[in-house]
């Protein structure tokens, strides 16, 4: 049996953890299994499997015979973020193996599944389960942080109910609980909260990189290197390097740990000495960094990498971080590219993204204008 699963949020096309989700799934599991990135498959699902294993079992015959079997649970993460060739490949997989377990993840997408494939949308939070997950974040608090207990409990409960008021707007009440129902967001949140500050569901990744890089002015009396980081994050993402240069970075990478915003990776090598690496927490926090890259007056970047997946990401991010007329000059750039292309793996997002923040602008204004202005 194929399980195609689309993790995806209504109209915003917001992740909600599909990969934590899996990661549940596979915990859960006695069965024999394997994770994989779709971009680990472009040379193919079988090869990626291969990369993965040694001696006798990266046998074909062998491995093809287990997957038609059903005797081995195949997990492939992140379609939307691969070229349209990767996910021909996948899917081409998962129809000749059509009696196999296979599971695929992606954000909103538009494209055609496997003919025989089951469809499962993941479904935002209510709200008591929203409260609940911000609630069970206290114990992981420092001591320096402020509010606890029940105090602490209350400020979750109130940042719920003003968050999805049944006043606001039905398409900007769906933009937040898709937002609230990402655990690394809401993790972010939970932390802000018992610091007594203020989430504002569009800009947590500044409002998140902000506290760090005030932490950072107060221990250093210097200003983050926000342009060489950002840089670096770039050629990371660019050369497909997945560690942080400590040797470069390492005052920063403190800091950045500090806020939870990088993990520490440590290990024991072959000489039995300690090694360790350092790692952006999650995907969204690299692409907030290399969109800094991206800004400025006739950046090149911007047109360059329109059609390269591993720049998907970025491009959601500078819905938040460009001015309405520059948002509105990419979304026209992405429209295009993907009329030419037939690829609307980005634009599609991107446009109802833009919609979404003009819905909270909207909404803001309206809060704070007398109704007979807005009229």
């Amino acid at each position: 049996m194929i399980h195609q699963v689309d993790f995806r949020a209504g109209d915003q096309g917001q992740p909600l953890g599909k990969t934590l989700f899996i990661k549940y799934l596979m915990h859960g599991s006695d069965r024999l299994s394997v994770f994989l990135s779709a971009e680990s498959c472009r040379n193919g699902v079988v090869e990626a499997i291969q990369s993965k294993l040694e001696g006798h079992a990266k046998d074909i015959a062998f491995l093809q015979s287990i997957i038609y079997s059903g005797a081995l649970d195949i997990y492939i993460d992140g379609l939307n973020e691969v070229a349209a060739d990767t996910r021909a490949r996948i899917v081409h997989f998962v129809e000749r193996n059509y009696q196999g377990n296979i599971l695929i993840a992606t954000q909103r997408l538009e494209w055609v599944p496997p003919a025989t494939a089951r469809l499962y949308v993941l479904q935002p939070l209510p709200e008591a389960a929203i409260e609940q997950f911000l609630v069970s974040r206290e114990p992981l608090h420092s001591d320096a942080q402020h509010l606890r207990g029940a105090e602490y409990r209350e400020a979750c409960r109130e940042f719920v109910r003003r968050s999805l008021h049944s006043s606001e707007p039905d398409e900007l009440r769906r933009a937040m609980a898709e937002i609230l129902s990402n655990p690394m967001d809401l993790s972010v949140i939970a932390q802000m909260l018992a610091e007594r500050q203020t989430p504002d569901l569009f800009r947590l990744r500044w409002q998140q990189y902000e506290t760090m890089a005030s932490s950072y002015r107060e221990i250093y009396l210097s200003q983050f290197p926000l342009t060489s980081f950002s840089e670096e994050a770039y050629q990371m993402r660019l050369n497909g390097s997945p560690s942080l240069p400590e040797e470069r970075f390492g005052k920063e990478i403190l800091r950045l740990e500090s806020c939870r915003m990088v993990v520490r990776r440590q290990w024991a090598g072959p000489d039995g000495k300690e090694r360790r690496e350092w790692h952006f927490r999650h995907d969204k926090i690299q692409e907030f960094f290399i969109a800094q890259t991206f800004l400025g007056v006739k950046n090149t970047r911007v047109s360059a990498h329109v059609g390269d997946p591993r720049f998907r990401g970025v491009y959601f991010m500078l819905v938040a971080l460009l001015e309405h007329d520059e948002a509105r000059q990419l979304r026209d750039m992405l429209v295009e590219h993907a009329a030419e292309s037939r690829d609307h793996s980005v634009s599609d997002d991107f446009v109802n993204l833009l919609k979404a923040r003009q819905v909270v602008e909207a909404a803001i204004l309206a809060r704070m204008l007398p109704v007979s202005v807005l009229k």
